[in-house]
């Protein structure tokens, strides 16, 4: 688990989750393909959350790489976020 964006508005968490081999010779214990994650985006004002994985999470990837090329301010890294953001169904909950 690492932070990886904090403003005022949202959080950004990325798991990075290792899968055993479980056997497989095809498989080496360096191999890339063998985690698993996503991010948790975590929106401050509506107190909802999502966690996307696969294709959505390497999209999200991909943005935030082309939209840090560009120099973008705090407000337009949490426009893009936003956009994910917005799918969010479940509430924050404290344990």
């Amino acid at each position: 688990m690492q932070m990886l964006y904090n403003s005022d508005s949202f959080v950004v968490v990325q798991f990075d989750v290792p899968v055993p081999n479980l056997g497989n010779p095809h498989l080496q214990a360096g191999d890339e393909s063998l985690s698993r994650g996503g991010y948790e985006i975590v929106d401050k004002f509506a107190r909802k959350e999502i966690f996307i994985e696969g294709a959505l999470a390497e999209s999200f990837k991909l943005g935030v790489q082309a939209l840090i090329e560009g120099d973008p301010s705090e407000e337009e890294i949490d426009d893009y976020i936003e956009t994910y953001a917005s799918m969010s169904q479940h509430p924050v909950v404290m344990h």
